[in-house]
């Protein structure tokens, strides 16, 4: 039953699905849904306008509530640009202990902001910080501290 506008997930063009996991998993804790090589003839090529000679493989991830919440399009054969300044789009993603996690951002040697913390209109105070992934994504990571 169609009840409107939803959004999906968000899937990110990467080089390389293993060395994601290092973050999205293993640091940010979502789990593998699944993971298989695409066809020839995916819809991916064209909207991400992939040439033809390159392989690709898909995967999505999900988080504790929702199923499939990220998507990862890994492209082999062809060099991936990395993306320009300032930056386009953003993910932003809640999370608990967000300095552990951001240390161990850190640690993989990404680049990251300066934590920051907030209080929005609503009087709800979160600390926000945000990072690029390998493949040059931001991603915005926040943590609600009072309510």
């Amino acid at each position: 039953m169609d009840e409107g506008t939803h959004y999906k997930r968000i899937t990110l063009v990467i080089a390389d699905i293993e060395r994601s996991l290092t973050i999205y998993r293993d640091i940010l804790g979502f789990t593998v849904h699944h993971i298989n090589d695409s066809e020839k003839d995916s819809y991916s090529y064209p909207v991400f306008q992939i040439p033809p000679e390159a392989k690709i493989r898909f995967c999505t991830l999900d988080s504790p509530n929702q199923v499939r919440t990220i998507g990862f399009t890994e492209v082999k054969g062809i060099e991936l640009p990395k993306e320009r300044h300032p930056h386009m789009t953003a993910s932003v993603i809640r999370v608990k202990a967000i300095e552990e996690v951001i240390n161990k951002i850190t640690a993989l040697e990404l680049y990251t902001t300066e934590l920051k913390i907030d209080t929005n209109t609503n009087g709800l105070t979160f600390k926000e910080q945000a990072f690029v992934d390998f493949d040059g994504h931001l991603i915005v990571l926040y943590e609600m501290i009072s309510e």
